[in-house]
């Protein structure tokens, strides 16, 4: 609803003359924007709606655009191998087009959630042949959610999938929860689909890593340093400053930072894709690809997940024979996995293969010697570790002579 008609639901309480109608003065001109020049300057001009303004900022990148290591136009390439790789997984751009994904980051007054937490910039960057898009929309002043979420809203009613870091936890329930209050004023939100990146680095990287901070995956796995760049932490203080005294260069770092965020989310989508999509190991380090090859099997794709097992080397190559294992006994071909069980009970402290050979001879073949065998190496292999919690590891141990136990029962009844 306008200001206007607000007003004129509260004619009742004036004293106006009946059939007067109360107009505001409604003041919109572009000249009344503190520092208009300097926001000119930043590619950014002011959006009226309702009676106030927010800003709205635009950049363009050619498609040749390099940040870091890759080059925008390398997510062609990348959704078009999705479109021709017939399996499921959460970041698959199946069925989609480079200009179908948005590239999505907010700034908060805040990190906590809930109401008292304000967005002061919403931004989003989208491909098309002409290059890539940078959209940011600025909150000059509590007063404009309205006018900023119309515009950002009415670009992105044909939304499709929303690409974001951390998005799904954080960015995207605070759009809901600031949309919510100004609802009946805006447009609804959209329905779409949505990748969240921070899984994807944590699967990959966490154990590599000191940390999957954004900055952290841009410099180490994408080749981007940033270069006088205002730290994330910076940004609701220089906000609060900018509300106080609304010079664009208090923000300007700001946005900045927001605008390499957005960017860094295209390059590092191409990144994880190439990981994921990479079938023979040629560009995966030995970690990316037993990792690569744990999340597709975490998603239901066991085939494909044991092609990449298969192939794991250096220091992961044991707990990759041991998940393909897994996967030949849940397929119901344990014939392929007893000889890998067998070579890793022999050459290694790894208890689990030696209670998987107790349960294949005390289950299926009823060879209870061999199965008592192998059930008391793996206790033996799983007394040598520590452990730091005993009910845990009181209850294994009930676990492991309970097995022992019965075996020796019918080990006994046989002779």
């Amino acid at each position: 609803m306008s200001l206007k008609a607000k007003l004129n639901r509260m004619k009742k309480h004036m004293n106006l003359n009946e059939g007067e109608e109360f107009t505001p003065k409604i003041e919109q001109s572009i000249h009344s924007v503190p520092h208009l020049q300097k926001w000119r300057d930043l590619d950014t001009s002011p959006f009226f709606f309702d009676g106030e303004y927010a800003l709205v900022r635009n950049k363009h990148y050619p498609t040749t655009y390099q940040h870091g290591k890759y080059v925008f136009q390398e997510l062609e390439g990348v959704v078009e191998r999705w479109n021709s790789f017939h399996r499921s997984h959460p970041l698959s751009s199946r069925h989609l087009n480079p200009s179908d994904l948005l590239f999505f980051d907010t700034e908060t007054t805040g990190l906590g959630g809930g109401v008292g937490n304000t967005i002061f910039l919403l931004g989003y960057s989208k491909y098309t042949e002409k290059g890539m898009y940078v959209n940011q929309y600025f909150l000059p002043g509590p007063g404009a959610e309205v006018p900023m979420y119309q515009a950002f809203l009415e670009d992105v009613k044909e939304l499709k999938n929303l690409v974001t870091y951390n998005g799904k936890a954080f960015d995207w329930p605070q759009v809901r929860t600031r949309h919510t209050l100004i609802r009946e004023q805006v447009p609804k939100l959209p329905q779409f689909g949505h990748f969240d990146l921070l899984h994807g680095a944590r699967r990959f990287w966490k154990n590599e890593m000191e940390s999957v901070r954004l900055s952290i995956v841009e410099e180490q796995q994408l080749g981007f340093e940033r270069k006088e760049d205002i730290p994330g932490y910076l940004a609701p203080m220089l906000y609060f400053e900018f509300v106080k005294d609304p010079d664009p260069e208090l923000i300007a770092g700001v946005l900045k930072h927001n605008e390499e965020d957005i960017l860094s989310l295209i390059t590092l989508y191409i990144r994880m894709s190439h990981l994921l999509l990479d079938h023979d190991g040629k560009s995966l380090t030995a970690a990316e690809q037993y990792q690569s090859a744990r999340w597709w099997e975490a998603v239901g794709e066991e085939e494909h997940a044991a092609s990449l097992y298969e192939q794991t080397s250096g220091r992961h190559e044991h707990d990759a024979r041991k998940a393909l294992a897994r996967i030949y006994k849940k397929q119901g071909t344990i014939e392929r996995a007893l000889p890998i069980w067998f070579k890793l009970s022999e050459s290694t402290t790894d208890e689990e293969c030696d209670i998987e050979l107790a349960k294949y001879y005390e289950h299926k073949v009823k060879d209870y010697e061999k199965a008592l065998y192998y059930a008391l190496s793996g206790y033996q292999k799983w007394k040598a570790k520590k452990r730091i919690l005993k009910n845990k590891e009181e209850n294994e141990r009930m676990q492991y002579m309970k097995r022992i136990v019965r075996l020796e029962q019918k080990e006994a009844r046989l002779r």
